[in-house]
């Protein structure tokens, strides 16, 4: 039977685990305030030093049994349970206020009487000191979350702004920033140095994100002066092929061709409309032809001209200067003889 109950206990020990893991990482302390002096008023028209709670997660928890307390010697691990929970303030059960819902908040009255309320709680705060305070589990031993508050001037509060794992990013918000009861609207004044040196303690970040920069940069050379190699090689190949063979004749080879191809094709566009012959040479064979048509130089065939040539010695130097002689030569008669004018046929 001891073996069962001691088999039980350290099974709902094991299961308490990630419980009290996923508690750790939803519940939060959110905004405190040590100096009340115009803020936050309670029902009973007191004002009292106030800490906020949140629920960071999607998920619904009851923080009801919990505890609060600003008194450091409960991190003695030494400590009691019993002696622990006299130096805490538990939250009270029965109120539904203490069943947070999904990014839900909860403000209790510090310095107060529980008598007053649920949310009055009999935590003890000094606002001329620097306060801690802590969230522990309703077995006053697991610590949840702590914050140590500086000290503040009057409605200053001092609030969370982001929560990266286990640490959490506070600021002092002035009287006009407070937000009781609602997220937190905060500003960053962190230089991006002091939070790059923040969140790279080692240098880690900054040898990866120099290496990646040297590298990256090597990386353009080579791109540049390979295409660089590129370029100039094809410009040496055009160097070489200029020298073999210049541009100029090539242009005026180009040039050439193209007034040969009009006037080839000028020729061509006449050559169909006169069939080839100029028209000064077609007019002048037509009239020719015609001309010895009428001389009867020609042969029968119907509808066809033949052009045949005639010797009619016209040229024939020989021929022309007996003529000559013959004409101013008396004869034996002594009668004058007329000269005879060559016929044209």
């Amino acid at each position: 039977m001891k073996k069962i109950v001691l088999l039980s206990g350290l099974l709902f020990a094991i299961a308490s685990q990630p419980m009290m893991a996923q508690i750790d990482a939803s519940i939060k302390l959110n905004e405190v305030m040590t100096d009340n002096k115009t803020s936050l008023i309670d029902e009973y028209g007191a004002r009292h030093a106030w800490v906020e709670i949140a629920n960071i997660s999607h998920s619904t928890y009851n923080i009801r049994g919990m505890y609060l307390t600003t008194d450091r010697s409960v991190l003695d691990k030494k400590m009691s349970v019993p002696e622990r929970v006299k130096r805490m303030s538990q939250i009270p059960n029965g109120d539904v206020r203490t069943n947070l819902s999904a990014r839900q908040l909860i403000v209790f009255q510090l310095g107060s009487q529980p008598a007053q309320g649920a949310l009055h709680l009999s935590v003890p705060v000094n606002s001329d000191k620097p306060t801690w305070i802590a969230l522990y589990n309703g077995n006053a031993t697991q610590l949840i979350d702590s914050v140590t508050v500086p000290v503040l001037q009057a409605d200053q509060s001092f609030a969370r702004i982001a929560n990266n794992g286990n640490k959490a990013d506070w600021e002092v918000k002035s009287a006009d920033r407070v937000t009781p009861g609602i997220q937190n609207q905060t500003t960053v004044s962190e230089s991006k140095v002091a939070k790059f040196k923040r969140e790279d303690p080692y240098g880690f970040g900054m040898a990866l994100m120099a290496m990646g920069i040297v590298f990256f940069c090597l990386a353009l050379l080579w791109v540049f002066f390979t295409l660089f190699g590129m370029f100039m090689r094809h410009q040496e190949m055009a160097k070489k092929v200029i020298n073999q063979q210049p541009i100029k004749p090539i242009t005026l080879t180009v040039e050439k061709t193209i007034e040969v191809g009009h006037k080839t094709g000028v020729i061509l566009k006449d050559g169909l409309e006169s069939k080839g012959i100029d028209r000064e040479v077609y007019m002048a064979v037509i009239g020719l032809a015609l001309r010895q048509y009428e001389d009867d130089i020609h042969d029968v065939e119907s509808g066809i001209i033949t052009i045949k040539p005639k010797d009619t010695d016209w040229d024939d130097e020989y021929s022309q200067m007996t003529h000559l002689h013959e004409a101013f030569i008396p004869s034996s008669h002594n009668a004058p003889s007329i000269p005879t004018t060559p016929q044209l046929h």
